[in-house]
């Protein structure tokens, strides 16, 4: 369903003029306005989800199959020498439009797109008790 207060929903769901790169009934994947470099695109599903947490599992395995398929034809088409796919959630995270996207980036050597964090050093401890906490089946 569609949110009225969205913007990514009235972009994904051609409210808006965009420059639509694909579109089936699920998903309509746009040129970003503000891109991080030359191609960067958004997959926005048409129906509202705020986060990953509220996306289907189904709706989940079809955005990331479109990202797959499309950051290919990119590399392909862009002649692109690495590809950032980026998905946030929560405003900790750098999510700032609260509607579930996943943003497709092209990287080009020495583009200085910065897409980094300082690395961090646990001890072997903590990373034991992660493992505990964190470990499925």
């Amino acid at each position: 369903m569609m949110k009225d207060d969205c913007i990514f929903c009235k972009l994904a769901n051609g409210v808006f003029d965009t420059n639509v790169i694909y579109e089936d009934g699920d998903f309509t994947v746009i040129l970003d306005v503000n891109p991080a470099t030359r191609g960067h695109a958004l997959i926005l599903p048409k129906e509202h989800y705020a986060n990953i947490y509220e996306l289907d599992d189904e709706t989940a395995g079809k955005a990331f199959r479109l990202a797959k398929k499309l950051s290919t034809q990119m590399t392909e088409k862009l002649n692109c020498d690495g590809f950032n796919i980026l998905q946030n959630n929560g405003e900790a995270a750098g999510q700032t439009v609260f509607h579930f996207h996943m943003h497709l980036i092209p990287r080009y050597k020495d583009d200085k797109a910065l897409l980094q964090w300082k690395p961090g050093k646990p001890s072997e401890d903590e990373l034991k008790a992660l493992r505990d906490m964190l470990k499925t089946n």
